[in-house]
């Protein structure tokens, strides 16, 4: 028998087109946005209503062996939230600009960050760090008035409020927490992170400097806004587990309790 002619081959078909990804809508990103904000927003005013409660107990003053030692300069404390607005508000709208869905993450980070210390300063109770104890006592009116001022953007910036009403807003630093936050944030974009280091230095020498601050409010304001930073942003069972981990279970490798057989 003769072998089959071969038969060619047939041309293999032309490469389908790939599509183009379709743009996300800016109507839902602009939403997510202005709700991140908005959350924002709130948190603040919760923690601003609850240091005035804490404004209303009598509290100690406490020695700090640091602030015993760096001078109390007054035209500091009389800027220091205009430096934090240059510090902290640019940046903030940079990282907005560059990548809005992190910059809602943020956001919304921030926003608990400020509840956990609205928490930590009714549960502390500590004393202004220099002169009288001025708002032990203040009544509910007070409160409120107080509260009219420093929720609004133009007062807590534009007037002396903040100096009036929050003396013992004190653990943990808020100055030292939001710039490290952000930060922490940006730290992906070298000239943004370039930008915020030197506006937290900044920021963190005129708390002291100010002597807005004891030494255990800048330290614990470190240790929360990480730890927070970490909770949200890291993968926590990864942390727990190791770099192999599932979603199911520890990783391979990882100690076992051995199961008994009956």
């Amino acid at each position: 028998m003769s072998p089959l002619p071969a038969r060619p081959l047939a041309p293999a078909p032309p490469p389908a087109p790939t599509a183009l990804p379709a743009p996300r809508p800016a109507r839902p990103l602009a939403l997510a946005v202005a709700g991140a904000v908005a959350f924002r927003l709130a948190c603040f005013a919760a923690m601003v209503w609850l240091a005035l409660l804490a404004e209303a107990r009598p509290a100690p003053h406490l020695p700090d062996a640091l602030l015993a030692r760096v001078p109390y300069v007054a035209w500091v404390d009389r800027w220091n939230y205009a430096l934090w607005t240059v510090a902290y508000v640019p940046v903030a709208l940079l990282l907005l600009a560059r990548d809005a869905r992190r910059f809602c993450r943020y956001m919304v980070v921030s926003g608990l960050l400020a509840l956990v210390r609205g928490a930590c300063i009714l549960a502390t109770g500590l004393g202004p760090t220099r002169g009288a104890d001025v708002n032990a006592g203040m009544d509910a009116a007070a409160r409120l008035r107080a509260f009219a001022h420093l929720a609004s953007p133009v007062d807590v910036f534009g007037s002396d409020a903040p100096h009036a009403y929050l003396t013992k807003d004190l653990f943990f630093s808020g100055h030292t927490a939001t710039t490290l936050l952000l930060l922490l944030y940006v730290w992906r974009f070298p000239r943004l992170r370039a930008w915020m280091i030197a506006g937290h230095v900044l920021v963190v020498a005129s708390v002291f400097l100010a002597h807005l601050h004891y030494t255990i409010d800048v330290v614990g304001a470190y240790a929360v806004t990480f730890s927070l930073f970490v909770l949200c942003e890291g993968e926590l069972r990864r942390l727990l587990y190791g770099p192999g981990a599932g979603h199911h279970g520890p990783a391979d490798g990882v100690e076992k309790r051995p199961t008994r057989t009956p």
